[in-house]
C-alpha cells in the first residue's frame, strides 16, 4: 500500500497531475508515511527522471514546467510535516535575473527544478540589482547564487554583480551557476562564475556536483 502511493506521486508529477499528486501526498502523510521517504522518492526521484528526459530529447520545457509544478504542489502539501520532522534542505539557493532584465521564465524553471532536487530556494526575481544579491548573501546560510540573463546587453551585469559580491568580502562564500540563452561556458568563466548551465536540468547537475 505504501509503496503503491509513493509510485503513484511519482508517476503523477512525470506525468504533471498536479491533483493525483496532492491527493496522493496528503493520503500518505495520513498513514503516517516517512516525510522523507515522501520527499525523496516520491517527489525529488521523478524530477531527477524529468531531467533525464529532458536531456534525452523526450521531454520540452512545457512537459517540464507542468511536472515541477505538479511536484511543488506535492511539496506545498509536504512543507509543514517537513518543518515538524526537521528535513535537512540540500542547500539554500539565491536565484535572480540580473539588474535591466525582466526575464523570468527560465529563471522560474530552474528555481523549480533546484527546489524538485531538495534546495531551498529563495527567489529575488527580475532586475536585481548587485546590492540585493551582496544583502543576501551577507545574511548568511547561502550555498549558491544562480543569476539569470537573457539579453546580451545585460550580460554584463552578471559581472557587476559577482564584484560586488567580492568587494563585500562574501564571494567565497558562495558557488555561482549562470544561465540565460546568450552565455557560454567561456563568458561564464571569463566573469568568475563557477559554473554554466544552459537549461534547468543541467543547472541541477551543476549544484549537485559542488556537494560531491
Amino acid at each position: 500500500m505504501m509503496d503503491q502511493l509513493i509510485a503513484k506521486i511519482y508517476q503523477g508529477v512525470l506525468d504533471g497531475n498536479k491533483k493525483s499528486v496532492i491527493a496522493c501526498v496528503e493520503e500518505a502523510l495520513q498513514s503516517g508515511l516517512d516525510v522523507e521517504v515522501i520527499l525523496n522518492d516520491g517527489l525529488i526521484a521523478p524530477m531527477t527522471e524529468v531531467g533525464r528526459l529532458f536531456e534525452e530529447g523526450e521531454y520540452f520545457v512545457p512537459e517540464m514546467l507542468v511536472s515541477a509544478r505538479a511536484m511543488q504542489a506535492g511539496l506545498e502539501v509536504l512543507k509543514p510535516a517537513m518543518k515538524e520532522s526537521n528535513v535537512k534542505s540540500a542547500g539554500t539557493v539565491v536565484a535572480g535575473t540580473v539588474k535591466g532584465d525582466m526575464h523570468d521564465i527560465g529563471k522560474n524553471l530552474v528555481c523549480m527544478m533546484l527546489e524538485g532536487a531538495g534546495y531551498t530556494i529563495r527567489d529575488l526575481g527580475t532586475d536585481v540589482a548587485p546590492e540585493q544579491f551582496v544583502a543576501e548573501v551577507s545574511k548568511g546560510d547561502v550555498d549558491i547564487v544562480a543569476l539569470s540573463a537573457l539579453l546580451t546587453t545585460t550580460m554584463p551585469n552578471m559581472k557587476t554583480t559577482i564584484d560586488a559580491l567580492k568587494q563585500a568580502g562574501v564571494r567565497d562564500r558562495v558557488k555561482i551557476i549562470v544561465g540565460g540563452a546568450p552565455l557560454t561556458d567561456t563568458f561564464a568563466s571569463e566573469i568568475g562564475a563557477d559554473g554554466f548551465a544552459s537549461d534547468a536540468s543541467r543547472a541541477v547537475r551543476l549544484a549537485r556536483s559542488f556537494a560531491s
